[in-house]
């Protein structure tokens, strides 16, 4: 049996494995319980978002990743080690070739310093790879090729939108605006409009259920329970899916201007190659409904969200050395 690869894309939400060899061997949220009194860490990944809504006073919630960037690298590390312990079980043999996805927008030292912890886990070999070209290897765009091809990953905290080319990036931007940005925008809503108090996983239900970025003709409705700010009572409203693109216009509509800014500084050659082949939408901040609609809408380019956006990622970084040696044959 063939060594497997492993891939991990380090979500500022989740992160998740793939295995070249078993497929996607694990997701989990990108949440450590870390005990204050004993400084250790107490719960890693579902375990610890199970009780991060019930720590007593002497623990502390901590998301390691915040908008793609890494805000505490001691915490990273050993989420990393623990992911990849609990990905390839006990029993390796031999040490994995590990492909981990980063975000666009990370410096210099964070890249050595994710390449480090990486190699402190166990792997023989790191390579980093930018999220759009793992984005667009898990959609099954072959991008050793010499066309142009837009990738936009709307993932938890960034999303980076790309042209990519012969196995690398030509033109890329990043603004730290997805998924999180989506759900504070729908808690903000609530509070100014309905005097509404709720908690982030409440948002992330609204956005699942009703969330869209484009006008609907007919609208959903969803009843929303939450705490009044004025008296501190429980209080339910009822919210449609037109109060939520509301809620959601300013943010989706910096996606959108990301997306013009990148198409504007495309190469004419590559731009052609874009406006044949479309726009290629990943990341679970693609899922929003109408989201393809409203990038096709204001740049005139058909847009696409692949199947699977949520994993794509995983699955691509998880083939990256493979297709890397076949550019270097």
């Amino acid at each position: 049996m063939p060594a497997s690869d492993i891939g991990i894309d380090l979500g500022t939400r989740n992160c998740l494995v793939y295995s070249t060899v078993k497929g996607l061997v694990l997701q989990e949220p990108s949440v450590v319980v870390y005990d204050k009194n004993t400084e250790k860490i107490k719960a890693i990944g579902e375990e610890a978002r199970q009780m991060a809504g019930h720590v007593t006073s002497n623990m502390e919630v901590i998301r390691p990743i915040r908008q793609g960037v890494i805000a505490d690298f001691t915490v990273t590390e050993k989420m990393l080690k623990y992911f990849i312990t609990k990905a390839m079980g006990n029993r390796v043999f031999r040490k994995p070739r590990i492909s981990i996805c980063v975000p666009s927008g990370i410096t210099e030292i964070e890249r050595k310093a994710v390449e480090e912890v990486t190699y402190q886990a166990g792997a023989r070999e790191v390579f980093l790879v930018d999220e759009p070209i793992a984005g667009a290897i898990g959609s099954g765009v072959d991008v050793t090729k010499p066309f142009g091809n837009l990738i936009v990953d709307i993932g938890g905290g960034t999303t980076d939108v790309a042209v990519i080319s012969l196995g690398g990036v030509v033109v890329s931007a990043s603004v730290k605006v997805a998924g999180d940005a989506f759900d504070q925008a729908i808690m903000n809503y609530l509070r100014k409009t309905h005097s509404l108090f709720i908690g982030e996983d409440m948002a992330e239900e609204i956005k699942v259920k009703i969330g869209t970025a484009i006008e609907e003709s007919s609208p959903h409705v969803m009843e929303v329970k939450g705490r009044n700010i004025m008296t501190g009572l429980p209080k339910t409203v009822k919210l449609t899916s037109e109060e939520v693109r509301a809620a959601l216009k300013d943010a989706t509509g910096q996606i959108v201007e990301t997306v013009h800014g990148v198409l504007e500084k495309t190469p004419p050659e590559l731009a052609a190659d874009i406006v044949d082949r479309g726009i290629v939408l990943t990341g679970g901040g693609a899922l929003l409904r109408g989201m393809d609609a409203l990038i096709e809408r204001k740049t005139g380019v058909s847009t696409l969200t692949v199947q699977n956006a949520m994993s794509v990622v995983a699955v691509g970084t998880g083939k990256y050395a493979e297709v890397r040696a076949r550019m270097e044959e």
